[in-house]
């Protein structure tokens, strides 16, 4: 349940299409990770790479997806939403059309990586950024919903893209596919435009809504940065699955299985974006009700049992693909609920840099469960060690939202002048 009180707000109906174009362009931008998974094994014998290598590519994206957000953010909130995500679009439409002609890693970093990170962040921590003020009243939902589109956007376009990379390669694949998730997120991003602010949407007479804690701030504060440690090892689990699946898929001999009349592995990356999407606005959902520290536990805590259990009947082909489903369903919502705390905890004034700063932490993720998680798998030999590790950070980062998180920011919010620049910080 949100801490944060707000004065009585008309919210304009527009916000649910507000909701929606939000929506449009998540969906649009997901692929670029989502997918990624199934370019790895042709880029390294284009490129005459090593995995290793390669999934250095997906680092480089998340890290400047995530570490440049919060100036990002900030660009949002100067030059207005629909430009800037208008901007996201190209970069990332560029990004797939130009690693179709690169000759080197360092051509696939520059492209799919860079331009990609750049465009898919500023669409991202965007629509997170204008959700949050759009839905103070049901800001996990609305959260949830968006990072649903990030989420199962890919559930559209796995198959095809598997089939297309079959018929016509790698290359073909990425200048298609890229065009038309510039030309939907382009599009979409016209309709985009800022939530009223407090002095435009208050009912006349109603109290005065407190201010947000500006980033400087934030940054300062130990809440910050329990969010920020728990985010990564989160993330870091996560991007472990998503980018490592089609090698460790193999590895158990699982991957080319018939399930259901279907190939297991492209079966379970379109189940895993099902239920990595809907777990977002149901967390997010439940959240609103229950409290954010505690569906954390209970979220974190599913994604560390499912792995458990996964890596348990790792050679069983239909439970690979079945489980594959639930570690997701437990580990997707970390992108409702962060942000939702984050601005339940420091205010909406400054949402979308603020947020901009925490979601650096999916940088730090991306370098732990990729090139980092291929490392460990390439001296070892094999995955039991790398999952144990993300297990284990699955329920450190549980345990820590009731044992440090809960009780941190309850001390915070009753303390007097929070969510202002005065407020004091927690020690």
């Amino acid at each position: 349940m949100s801490t944060e009180s707000f004065a009585p707000r008309q919210l304009p109906t527009s916000r649910w299409l507000q909701l929606l174009f939000g929506l449009v362009c998540m969906m649009a931008i997901s692929s670029p990770q989502y997918v990624w998974t199934l370019f790895t094994g042709p880029f390294t014998t284009h490129l005459g790479a090593t995995l290793a290598q390669v999934q250095v590519t997906i680092s480089v994206l998340i890290v400047l997806q995530t570490f440049l957000s919060p100036f990002q953010g900030y660009l949002v909130d100067l030059f207005g939403p629909r430009t800037l995500l208008s901007i996201g679009a190209i970069f990332s439409a560029a990004s797939w059309v130009l690693a179709a002609t690169v000759k080197t890693t360092l051509g696939l970093y520059l492209t799919y990586g860079l331009l990609g990170g750049i465009g898919t962040g500023i669409i991202y921590v965007g629509v997170v950024g204008l959700m949050v003020g759009w839905f103070p009243d049901r800001r996990g939902f609305a959260c949830g919903i968006v990072a649903a589109g990030y989420g199962m956007g890919a559930i559209l376009t796995t198959f095809p893209i598997s089939g297309s990379l079959a018929a016509v390669g790698p290359q073909s694949t990425l200048i298609t596919f890229g065009l038309i998730f510039g030309a939907i997120g382009l599009l979409a991003a016209q309709g985009m435009k800022r939530p009223p602010t407090h002095s435009e949407s208050s009912v006349p007479g109603s109290a005065p809504t407190r201010t947000g804690v500006p980033p400087l701030v934030m940054l300062r504060s130990p809440i910050f940065w329990v969010l920020f440690v728990m985010m990564s090892m989160m993330s870091s689990s996560g991007l472990m699955v998503i980018t490592q699946m089609a090698a460790f898929a193999k590895d158990f001999g699982v991957a080319n299985a018939m399930v259901f009349g279907t190939t297991a592995l492209p079966l379970a990356l379109t189940i895993d974006r099902f239920t990595n999407g809907l777990t977002r606005p149901f967390f997010g959902w439940l959240s609103d009700r229950i409290g954010r520290e505690q569906t954390m536990f209970l979220a974190f805590g599913l994604e560390g049992l499912a792995m458990l259990l996964w890596l348990a009947t790792r050679e069983h082909a239909i439970l690979f693909v079945l489980l594959s489903g639930v570690v997701f369903f437990g580990w997707g919502e970390i992108f409702s609920l962060f942000p939702s705390t984050l601005t339940d905890t420091f205010g909406e004034r400054h949402a979308t840099t603020n947020y901009g700063f925490l979601y650096m932490a999916q940088g730090i993720g991306s370098i732990v469960g990729a090139p980092l998680a291929a490392w460990l798998h390439e001296v070892t030999g094999n995955w039991i060690i790398v999952f144990a590790v993300m297990i284990a950070m699955d329920f450190l980062a549980a345990i820590m939202a009731i044992a440090v998180l809960k009780p941190l920011r309850r001390g915070y919010l009753h303390a007097p002048n929070a969510l202002t620049e005065n407020a004091p910080l927690p020690i």
